[in-house]
């Protein structure tokens, strides 16, 4: 794994380097230094990939019942889910996770993502990505027309840090 993921229930305080830092109460995250007075979510690269690459900090929601069709991405990442319940399916298991737990994605295993059916979820991910794909979707479906399906999730990016 290229990433390490720490909790931090109280807050925390961090040094310059190449770490996200999640801020659950305001919803917002940093790269390096500064201090959270609550819950803390901190991603810590561990190795630094070859080639030119960012780390990206985003959150993703769905309503009630909503998926995330199989799917890929163009790199690996950690995620952390916030609110609700999820299901994720992917190189032959299913499990499904609550508020606080984690799951790794490798970027090219496809994955199939369902939210709870009776309440709205959300999940906050930090990512290894070639620095290409700044600034762009990296969801990339396995079936070419599930693309073209109304989509019920939403994703919005807090930062992308090159590294």
């Amino acid at each position: 794994m290229i990433l390490r993921l720490t909790d931090h229930p109280e807050g925390v305080e961090t040094g310059p380097g190449d770490h996200v830092v999640y801020d659950v109460a305001a919803d917002t995250a940093f790269v390096g230094a500064g201090r959270v007075e609550g819950r803390a979510l901190v991603w810590e690269l561990t190795e630094r990939p070859r080639g030119d690459h960012l780390l990206r900090c985003d959150r993703v929601d769905f309503p009630p019942g909503g998926v995330a069709y199989l799917h890929t991405h163009p790199g690996p990442g950690l995620r952390v889910l916030l609110t609700g319940r999820i299901r994720i399916e992917t190189q032959g298991t299913s499990h499904e996770y609550g508020p606080f737990e984690w799951w790794y994605e490798t970027g090219p295993d496809p994955v199939y993502a369902a939210a709870s059916e009776g309440e709205a979820t959300a999940f906050v991910r930090v990512l290894v990505l070639p620095d290409e794909w700044e600034g762009k979707r990296t969801i990339s479906y396995v079936d070419p027309a599930d693309a073209d399906k109304p989509k019920t999730q939403s994703a919005r990016i807090y930062l992308e840090h090159r590294l």
